[in-house]
């Protein structure tokens, strides 16, 4: 009786184990993705750049290619994605806990929407309201990411977000 009971303590556990591990891993993901430390690295690289420095700054973003999540060299969200991402933007607001947080997502959700614009099989003459409008916000910007600098410029980030999201909803074709 001893011996069916360890038996089956093993098989079980063998068993919870081999879940655990299938469900915390995506076949495809992993396949692709780096071993052992520099795995590691990776992401502990990742998720401290999305966070504020010690001045409560926020580092500048990479190059938006497709979206605030999107990985270097990724192709561009479809337009209807990188929009959808921006009108999530419109209910938030800068409160005073979570207004780096808010400006950076805005900034990003413009830039994110620009890329996908300008890799449209329609091509980006087919969206140039919104991509005169995101240049005009980062001339002004020159280039700064900081919180201070997009506090500084609130109220262009914002108007250049409500612009895109009207001249949006009048060309529903491009989003739907």
């Amino acid at each position: 009786m001893f011996g069916s009971t360890v038996r089956g303590t093993a098989v079980a556990a063998v068993v919870l184990a081999g879940f655990a591990v299938s469900c915390d891993t995506d076949p495809v993901a992993s396949a692709s993705a780096p071993t052992g430390s520099a795995s590691v690295a990776a992401s502990a690289s990742a998720s401290a750049s999305a966070r504020p420095g010690p001045s409560g700054s926020v580092p500048a973003a990479p190059a938006a290619s497709g979206g605030p999540d999107a990985l270097p060299g990724a192709a561009p969200e479809k337009v209807r994605d990188a929009f959808a991402g921006l009108q999530a933007t419109l209910n938030d607001a800068c409160t005073p806990a979570e207004c780096a947080h808010f400006l950076g997502r805005v900034h990003d959700e413009l830039h994110g929407l620009d890329a996908a614009m300008k890799a449209d099989p329609k091509g980006p003459g087919h969206f140039p309201e919104p991509i005169a409008l995101i240049a005009k916000l980062d001339a002004e910007l020159a280039g700064d990411r900081s919180f201070e600098n997009l506090k500084k410029h609130q109220t262009l980030l914002i108007s250049t977000r409500d612009k895109i999201n009207t001249w949006m909803q009048g060309h529903p074709d491009d989003y739907r």
